[in-house]
């Protein structure tokens, strides 16, 4: 049959390496832990350390009392979400040799697959783990749009967040549409304006715009700023296999892919909780 000449092997690296670019939160996450599962339903633990005290002295000899226990953190995280597809193919083998037929099945797959992990890690934004910077809604104009990413990185800096490090924030396009407008000197790198997302700084804000940013009950827009350790994200399977349906005279091929997102620091992520104003 022709599906035996399908190589999941090849599509799956194939789907692996266009999920990258089409991913627009998974740049800002932890992808340290990837490795580390296997499985659906498999955990990792993610320990956390936090700072000792350190005690100054001038002109007097250190003098050691009993060493203190340094307060430390430990967040699971456990892969649950999976996302699939299945879809038909009237002939493998035709559409190999047709231009690009499969391939743009592929990619739309791909995209599909990646719409669904950004919407995941969008959602961080309505966990209780996450920190709004106003309980009320806040109506952003082109004048007020730089003000409120200050306070939110104000926030961040007093949460000893470092102000060279990296930080992004995903916005949808009514919010940088006012802050493109509020800011001219919007930093653009044309050769990355439209890697995954990016569509230029603010300071040293990577700024990126999604259509998946969270929304509220009431249709707020969910916006995070935040360090590119605030999040944790694991991919440790992506599947592709094509086969012959029982019932049909066509081929097929599906697949799945298993991740899942989690905040780890949380004080490394502040949300902008808003709206669009005049």
């Amino acid at each position: 049959m022709a599906y035996e000449n399908f190589i999941p092997t090849v599509w799956a690296e194939a789907i692996n390496r266009e999920l990258e670019k089409a991913l627009v939160y998974a740049e800002g996450c932890n992808r340290q832990y990837d490795g580390e599962v296997k499985a659906m339903g498999d955990t990792v633990r993610i320990l956390g350390v936090g700072r000792p005290t350190i005690t100054t002295t001038a002109d007097k000899a250190i003098t050691l009392s009993a060493p203190e226990s340094v307060e430390d953190s430990s967040v699971t995280l456990a892969v649950r979400q999976i996302s699939y597809f299945n879809y038909k193919v009237d002939d493998i083998d035709k559409r190999q040799a047709v231009g690009g037929v499969m391939e743009a099945l592929n990619k739309e797959a791909t995209y599909g697959l990646a719409d669904e992990m950004d919407k995941h890690i969008a959602g961080m934004a309505a966990t209780r783990e996450a920190v709004k910077y106003a309980a009320s809604a806040t109506a952003i104009t082109k004048d007020n749009v730089l003000g409120e990413i200050d306070k939110a990185l104000e926030k961040l800096y007093g949460n000893n967040v470092r102000p060279n490090g990296k930080i992004m924030m995903e916005v949808p396009p009514w919010f940088y549409m006012r802050l493109k407008q509020a800011y001219t000197a919007l930093d653009t790198d044309n050769s990355k304006m439209l890697e995954n997302g990016r569509v230029g700084k603010y300071g040293n804000v990577i700024v990126k715009m999604s259509n998946n940013v969270a929304v509220d009950s009431s249709a707020n827009s969910l916006i995070t700023v935040h360090t590119d350790k605030a999040v944790a994200f694991v991919n440790p399977m992506t599947h592709v296999e094509a086969y012959r349906p029982e019932k049909g005279f066509s081929d097929a091929v599906k697949g799945f892919v298993l991740y899942q997102a989690k905040i780890v620091r949380p004080k490394e992520l502040v949300v902008l909780n808003c709206k669009a104003g005049a």
